[in-house]
């Protein structure tokens, strides 16, 4: 019978470490059946399941493997596999695996040690753990820095809204995200992004900020929050809203563009979407005007918002064609994916707020980002502590990726 060895080497890490030790392995021509290296700190661990051929003597291979690993600083363990335990490995070939992502300004022990424990709580076994986020010193102050934990489990966790419970418990007691997608080739090939664009894009409402202008603020307050509560339909408050600003000078409405600032990360996040290609969507209940001026900054491929009416160089308080409400929202996404030709499965839908609901349901990944705490445990998943651009995580980009990239550069308008 063939034998089968899991070899295991640790140590300093320097270049050939890898090249050394399988050159020995060919000369005995081991076949290898499963590898794993990681390296922290410069520690390299590497792992290696080999099966060696039929009649083939181990032992000259493991005096052959200790010369060496010794001659390279390294240490080396061996443990002989059963043709059971073989089985049992390669029976699992098939389980589910799923991809957790933890973030937050820093990702501290007793974070990761909270969120472990409701993986192993489910029953799950954690594959792999990498760091995605650049290295980073809590002795080092850095303002608006990212840290990020990409977590690997498989098998079949007891309860999947259970697990969802556990973890929107520890980002709750602790200032992190936990996002929690089954791996599938759909999470690693989505080709297009669709955002929200008040409060989600940019930091504010425009209509807010027209009402400021209209001096209307407080009566526009007072629509939002009878809308809130369920007094009046979204579509009629919208209409309200809007008519108050009748007689607000068109110059007016136009000094908004360079005054709302973008929410924090969302320059990154477009042009590096941009650079690598994604197809990029702003969905809005909000007006063209300022969603249109982002589209020709950051050259967004597609917008659906409200035309909100001028003549006469004044605003005239009504809104021409239909209100892009959360129906509208949901199927705006539903033409472009079919526009694409691409699965919902390969759309990650991003906003704050109530009429975001449909849209983030539909996609294949809907995220709450900075929302209201009925939009947070709504959607499937929520980030609230960091910025935009974290969203390139939970697509497996890494900051030392996003550092080589030229990045698309915005152009400045008037």
């Amino acid at each position: 019978m063939s034998q089968t060895v899991l070899l295991h080497f640790s140590g300093q890490d320097h270049p050939g470490l890898t090249t050394a030790l399988t050159g020995i392995l060919a000369d005995f021509d081991a076949c290898i059946l499963d590898v794993g290296q990681a390296v922290v700190h410069e520690t390299l661990a590497l792992g290696l399941l080999i099966e060696l051929p039929v009649g083939a003597e181990f032992a000259p291979l493991k005096t052959a493997l200790e010369t060496r690993s010794e001659s390279l600083g390294l240490r080396v363990r061996f443990t002989p596999i059963s043709a059971e335990a073989l089985s049992h490995w390669l029976s699992l070939q098939g389980k589910d695996r799923f991809i957790l992502t933890v973030l937050g300004r820093s990702v501290t022990a007793a974070q990761l040690s909270a969120v472990t424990g409701v993986i192993a709580a489910q029953g799950l076994n954690i594959d792999r753990i990498e760091r995605l986020s650049g290295r980073l010193s809590l002795a080092v102050h850095t303002p608006h820095a990212n840290a990020c934990v990409e977590i690997q489990a498989s098998g079949a966790p007891r309860s999947q809204d259970e697990m969802k419970a556990g973890l929107l418990e520890v980002a709750q007691r602790f200032p992190i995200d936990v996002a929690f997608q089954r791996e599938s080739i759909f999470r690693r090939n989505r080709r297009l992004f669709a955002f929200d664009m008040d409060s989600t894009l940019i930091q504010g409402e425009v209509i807010d900020e027209l009402a400021k202008l209209a001096g209307v603020a407080d009566q526009v307050v007072k629509i939002t929050e009878s809308a809130m509560r369920g007094e009046i339909e979204f579509q009629e408050s919208f209409r309200r809203r809007v008519g108050l600003l009748k007689g607000l000078p068109e110059a007016r409405v136009r000094e908004l563009l360079g005054k709302i600032p973008l929410t924090e990360g969302a320059e990154q996040l477009i042009c590096t979407l941009k650079t690598l290609g994604y197809k990029t969507a702003i969905l809005s209940g909000g007006f063209t005007f300022f969603a249109h001026h982002l589209q020709q900054r950051f050259g967004i491929d597609y917008v659906y918002a409200n035309e909100l009416e001028m003549a006469n160089g004044a605003v005239t308080g009504e809104v021409t064609g239909a209100i892009v409400d959360g129906a509208r929202k949901a199927e705006a996404l539903r033409e472009i994916a079919e526009r694409e030709n691409i699965s919902l499965e390969q759309v990650i839908a991003v906003g704050d707020g109530a009429n975001d609901l449909p849209m983030l349901k539909l996609a294949g990944m809907g995220i709450a980002f900075r929302a209201k705490p009925l939009v947070r445990a709504s959607a499937s998943h929520s980030l609230t502590h960091l910025g935009l651009d974290s969203l390139l995580y939970l697509i497996g980009v890494r900051d030392r990726d996003t550092e080589k990239l030229a990045c698309f550069q915005p152009v400045e308008v008037p």
